[in-house]
């Protein structure tokens, strides 16, 4: 018969000191803050709301 309480045992983890880690980049902090990224809209946004203000225009149909 199988141990079961061999799945749920802790795992052996080393960390890192402080020391020995890379340095951090300070340009991606920065830029993970915020205001970085795009500043314009997609063009399949763009498209999906022109497709959806079609929709909303009313229709002029002849039947009256």
């Amino acid at each position: 018969m199988a141990n079961k309480s061999m799945g749920t045992r802790q795992k052996l983890v080393f960390r890192l000191e402080s020391l020995q880690s890379k340095p951090r980049n300070p340009v991606a902090a920065l830029a993970k803050r915020g205001g970085a990224g795009s500043h314009q809209k997609t063009s399949a946004v763009l498209r999906q709301a022109n497709k959806q203000a079609l929709k909303k225009l009313p229709m002029d149909d002849e039947a009256d």
